[in-house]
């Protein structure tokens, strides 16, 4: 055979091994950073978590997600763990299980009603209910009720197009939603001033659309802003929920709206940012 040739077959199989060994080389350095202690301590703890949730315990399933957050960040699949975890949040927000620093278990004395209560609390009378499985807003004497004590706060980022319910620091849920097109959605800290239900939407130049219409672009709650012109609410374009679509108020589906409507007093802080 030609040394020419010889030669030239022998570079193609070097460099056809090097690049085996760099692909497997690839490989093991993608798997390293996923490694054999992430997806072991990962599903340690989806097994810890759905154990304690298939026995009622809430909150040691939530110390679970936790942990998969705090010390398993690059996760390939954290955000299905975040929505498992924002999801049991809310259901602890609407159970009647007592949380520490969270909670309070109060004794109802005369003169007391739900108004009074989610005044004196900061919470709202929806909360209470739903807590404590009220059917109707009579509450008696001697009755022993659940009432959330903790702040709830909201940060929303216009660049993601996401609402961040949160207690303290602690982020309890992440929300998609829409923001106002050309980037026009204010940039600041507000509060919740308004919050109505099944609001009419004043639309500019324009006869005012009563709430059960479908053209109302508000959808099913109102919570207005400190600024008047803008705030939170439902929408009858689901499918542009992601984006900057809005004439700069920021848009929910209408389910998570009315979640929210239930947990948020007015006053609650509302930041929104780049």
């Amino acid at each position: 055979m030609n040394q020419k040739i010889l030669i030239g077959i022998i570079a193609v199989i070097v460099l056809v091994a090097g690049s085996v060994v760099a692909i497997r080389h690839h490989k093991s350095a993608a798997s390293a950073a996923q490694d054999p202690g992430t997806s072991v301590g990962v599903k340690e703890l989806l097994s810890e978590a759905a154990q304690d949730e298939a026995q009622g315990d809430k909150l040691k399933a939530k110390e679970a997600y936790d942990k998969i957050i705090s010390n398993y960040p690059d996760y390939d699949k954290i955000q299905e763990v975040q929505d498992k975890l924002g999801q049991l949040n809310i259901d602890l927000i609407f159970s009647p299980a007592p949380i520490p620093s969270k909670t309070i278990s109060y004794e109802v004395v005369p003169g007391d009603s739900l108004g009074k209560l989610a005044k004196q609390y900061n919470t709202t009378v929806q909360l209470i209910k739903r807590a404590n499985n009220l059917k109707s807003d009579v509450i008696r004497a001697g009755e022993t009720l659940r009432i959330w004590t903790a702040p709830f706060n909201i940060l929303i980022n216009k660049s993601q197009n996401v609402l961040f319910l949160k207690s303290g620091d602690e982020v309890l849920k992440i929300y998609h939603v829409s923001t106002g097109k050309d980037n026009i959605t204010p940039v600041g800290t507000f509060k919740i001033a308004t919050k109505i239900e099944n609001p009419v939407w004043f639309r500019d130049g324009g006869a005012p659309v009563p709430s059960e219409s479908p053209e109302n672009e508000l959808g099913t709650r109102w919570m207005g802003f400190t600024d008047p012109h803008y705030g939170l609410h439902g929408t009858i374009h689901p499918d542009q929920i992601g984006q900057q679509a809005t004439a700069g108020c920021v848009r929910m589906l209408n389910k998570d709206v009315e979640e929210l409507f239930d947990i948020l007093p007015v006053g609650t802080q509302v930041v929104i940012q780049n």
